[in-house]
């Protein structure tokens, strides 16, 4: 093949509606980590849905690049969907035929590749459409909206557009709708202050996911624990059970369920499931950080009792089991925010500061983190800083680094007040604290408060004249105060 129709191959190609075209950003530990999880639901799932596992692993195999284990993965997904999907048309193929041509491509393999792209034309044309169309097939949507909602919690918002047009032609799809509610419950799960408004958009969703898909449990326990947020207990706990009797041994059921009954103050209960989960998928990063929440818990709970016998060494007994248990998830899942907090919070229990320290710069260094998780991230190293280290001056380095993310978020807040209670108490303690009253000026102009900020930059240079730093600042809020 000359160069001219290898060029014009590619730019077919670049037209095609599959893995190879739909952006991802995840890169290195968190593709290994991905990789785990998908064998593990190849092993365990029981959906008609596991074509496009095979499908993810494929591209995942090209990016090692490992196109014989690539093809293979390719062969297995055509084969269950030729096996599962007998009553459906050739559209289910799209996103596999596609993946062939991208593969075949990369393997220099035009002439295959140009078959599988042939391949895909033609069931374009079953429908009276070319790839040139703007128009795509619910199955196309279906699978991206899986894929962006298995890769990571980034992509949650295109994945839900994904499977919202999926369900404009198939309204009725049991897969789609399972999708829609998964991804609109997690994303109300992590981001309660963005959906503080609208938190139950995800409850008739989950209803009508397990109408039509009475035979997911997942499904089931996750309408289960939106009703157990909701306060509606005897029916979330109903839908718990009943799913648990459906499939006793699914992991990512028994993850699902033992988070109930942990929220629920059950917490052995809770952790009798996770053990057993754990058994089926010892790697699990989210299973060892339920198991280390559930030990936490329980610290929690024994600190608060008033047994007359001290219990100092049953407290260090389920420190060191939670410890254990949040360092096994970041063994497996390096880019896990939240277990690294939990990490930090079990160390600062354990007066182990050296390791809380290495865990915060560690969470600080993970890529693609977001405002919030910066935020957080940045107000609970200056509460560690002062009130663990007793450093001030560490904890307003962090306290400023928080403030200055422009996101307006419950965390951004956070560190304002912490920052804002340690400049009054300077300048309370000492009337001429210049460097209080810079904090305060620094705070106020982030908040495009220019007045306030000139005030207190004002002072500050009153009682430190030579202060560069502080007429610098002054300077240029006077020159942009309007």
């Amino acid at each position: 093949m000359g160069e001219l129709s290898k060029t014009t191959l590619k730019l077919q190609l670049l037209q095609l509606n599959c893995h190879f075209t739909w952006t991802s950003t995840e890169k290195g530990s968190e593709l290994d980590e991905l990789e785990e999880r998908l064998y593990d639901q190849l092993e365990f799932l029981t959906t008609k849905n596991k074509y496009m596992v095979h499908n993810i692993l494929s591209y995942i195999k090209h990016l090692n690049g490992d196109y014989p284990e690539a093809i293979s993965h390719l062969e297995k997904a055509e084969e269950m969907i030729s096996e599962s999907y007998t009553d459906k048309t050739n559209s289910k193929y799209l996103v596999t035929y596609a993946n062939y041509a991208w593969v075949y491509y990369m393997m220099e393999d035009y002439e295959k590749s140009n078959i599988y792209l042939e391949k895909v034309k033609s069931i374009y044309k079953e429908h009276q459409l070319s790839l040139h169309n703007n128009i795509e097939f619910s199955e196309v949507y279906g699978e991206q909206g899986w894929f962006l909602l298995k890769i990571s919690a980034k992509n949650y918002e295109k994945s839900k557009e994904c499977f919202k047009k999926a369900l404009e032609t198939e309204p009725d799809d049991p897969e789609w709708n399972t999708g829609y509610a998964t991804v609109v419950y997690r994303k109300e799960v992590i981001d309660r202050n963005k959906y503080s408004s609208k938190r139950n958009e995800s409850l008739p969703l989950l209803k009508r996911a397990v109408e039509l898909n009475p035979k997911d449990s997942v499904v089931k326990a996750l309408l289960g624990l939106k009703l157990q947020e909701l306060k509606q207990n005897k029916e979330a706990r109903k839908w718990i059970e009943e799913a648990l009797e459906q499939t006793p041994n699914l992991p990512y059921l028994l993850r699902y369920a033992a988070k109930f009954y942990r929220r629920a103050g059950m917490i052995d209960e809770a952790l009798c499931l996770l053990k057993r989960a754990v058994n089926f998928i010892p790697n699990s990063g989210f299973l060892h950080h339920q198991i280390g929440l559930c030990y936490s818990q329980k610290m929690t709970r024994l600190k608060g009792s008033r047994k007359l016998v001290s219990n100092d060494e049953e407290i260090n007994r389920l420190i060191q089991n939670a410890i254990f248990h949040f360092e096994m998830v970041l063994e497996n899942k390096k880019s896990f925010v939240f277990a690294h907090i939990d990490l930090v919070n079990m160390y600062k229990k354990a007066k182990e500061y050296d390791k809380a320290e290495e865990t915060f710069e560690k969470a600080l260094n993970i890529k693609n983190l977001i405002a919030e998780e910066k935020q957080q991230l940045h107000f609970m190293y200056g509460q560690f800083q002062e009130n663990c280290r007793k450093s001030e001056a560490d904890a307003i380095k962090h306290y400023k680094e928080g403030l200055k993310i422009p996101e307006n978020t419950r965390e951004r807040r956070q560190c304002e007040n912490a920052l804002k209670t340690l400049a009054n108490r300077m300048v309370k303690t000492d009337a001429s604290d210049a460097y209080g009253f810079s904090l305060l000026g620094f705070i106020y102009k982030l908040n495009q408060n220019k007045l306030d900020a000139i005030e207190c930059y004002e002072k500050a240079l009153k009682f430190d004249p030579n202060n560069e730093e502080y007429l610098s600042e002054l300077c240029d809020l006077k020159l942009n105060v309007g």
